[in-house]
């Protein structure tokens, strides 16, 4: 499945969702000039075929005391797959890892962390993340501004 097969109407739908998840069912209908149930039974459909996986709220990080973000790249001295899959299984269980992505290039890994502070990241990199086995390197960047931060794929 791709968006190239869904019809005009789909990709309308996911675009408005990706924008703005809470439009009803109604406020759909009302924008794309369709009938509420049409509306609601491809909703449905996009849910059961994987186009929408979920449905979440995008909090400020700020507001929450999670103001540190980092970028850490990681690379394992081992990369057989029985390493590669424990690393993500027990990287996946940290509340701190946001998003844990396997690069090529220098690096295996790049995690998106976010802790409250500086000292949040230090314990959360001494007593987790390098206490992982086969971690080789770690090398953190943190961010200090965000210009531009999307959710929104371009459909059109």
């Amino acid at each position: 499945m791709s968006i190239t097969t869904l019809d005009s109407t789909d990709v309308a739908i996911l675009d408005l969702l990706q924008h703005n998840a809470e439009l009803s069912n109604k406020e759909l209908s009302y924008k794309l000039n369709k009938a509420i149930a049409t509306i609601h039974e491809r909703v449905k459909r996009l849910k059961e075929q994987g186009y929408i996986k979920r449905i979440v709220a995008i909090l400020d990080n700020k507001k929450i005391d999670r103001s540190l973000i980092a970028f850490s790249h990681v690379l394992l001295n081992d990369h057989t797959a029985t390493t590669l899959d424990a690393f993500e299984l027990e990287v996946s269980k940290f509340p701190e890892v946001m998003e844990c992505l396997q690069m090529t290039g220098t690096f295996d890994f790049i995690l998106r962390i976010a802790t409250r502070d500086m000292e949040a990241y230090r314990l959360f990199y001494r007593n987790k993340l390098a206490a992982l086995p086969n971690i080789t390197t770690v090398q953190s960047f943190f961010v200090l501004s965000e210009t531009k931060s999307e959710t929104a794929y371009p459909l059109f």
